[in-house]
């Protein structure tokens, strides 16, 4: 396994307090029961999704993905983003199905009951406009979800590749807690409504991207930004932009379920 550079664990040690403020959120406590679970989803889907479009962003900038074809990049580069794509957008599903990671939610969201509408109105707004500032607005989005989308857009829009590579790396979904899996099972169990393929999402999550396509990750950001000082400070300071927008996704969700559970207890 190759080292990782002086850079990357600087990057590491200079992030640790943000990304433990996401692991150590209020919003995983606050999920007891299946109802806290769907509001969660709701929100969790868009990280999911633009997770893709941070994805094939990096695809596109490290790869020739047009014709006629030429050479482009750095063939490793180019070798690890291609491999962490095929297992993102075509992995196999609870039943053995090829799926992208985004419809495999998408499915769960199904199962568990969660309201999948926002997502969906903001996709077909999408297809219509192609604008994502104005398809959150027509969609109705909740403000803590276009500000995370809207940061995650601006380094996609950036054109900058390392930086995106960055905040691929490091600000992303290797940020789920122990606690959160065990609440999740715990719900599994002690519910008649099935959440099995919520279930599966997390650990395929965790298998694929947690594991090896965090070293290729890890990789792919030191070949971007190599000795290059001010491409590290830039990716240092996306980083810390992406997790304080994942940390107030989380504060919107979090706000969302006390909502919930205040209106509920009102009606009792």
């Amino acid at each position: 396994m190759e080292l990782e550079s002086l850079e990357i664990i600087q990057l590491k040690q200079n992030i640790a307090s943000l990304r433990n403020q996401i692991i150590h959120h209020k919003i995983y406590s606050a999920i007891e029961d299946i109802d806290d679970l769907r509001i969660f989803m709701e929100y969790h889907v868009f990280a999911v999704w633009d997770f893709m479009s941070l994805l094939k962003s990096l695809q596109n900038n490290l790869t020739c993905t047009s014709v006629p074809w030429i050479p482009k990049g750095n063939p490793d580069t180019r070798y690890l983003i291609n491999e962490i794509v095929i297992g993102e957008e075509s992995d196999v599903d609870l039943d053995g199905i090829r799926k992208s990671h985004f419809e495999m939610y998408l499915e769960a969201m199904l199962q568990c009951g969660s309201n999948a509408t926002l997502i969906k109105q903001f996709l077909v707004a999408l297809k219509e406009t192609n604008s994502i500032q104005l398809s959150l607005k027509v969609a109705n989005v909740p403000d803590a979800i276009q500000q995370f989308v809207s940061n995650t857009f601006q380094v996609i829009d950036s054109g900058k590749d390392y930086l995106q590579a960055a905040i691929f790396t490091f600000g992303r979904e290797d940020l789920i807690p122990d606690m959160f899996i065990s609440m999740v099972n715990d719900i599994n169990q002690t519910n008649n409504i099935q959440i099995d393929k919520f279930k599966y999402y997390l650990e395929r999550h965790i298998e694929v991207d947690g594991g090896h396509h965090s070293l290729l990750a890890i990789q792919m950001v030191q070949q971007l930004c190599e000795k290059n000082n001010m491409f590290w400070k830039e990716a240092e300071q996306a980083v810390k932009a992406s997790l304080a927008a994942r940390i107030a996704l989380w504060d919107g969700a979090l706000s969302a379920i006390q909502l919930a559970k205040k209106k509920s207890t009102q009606l009792v």
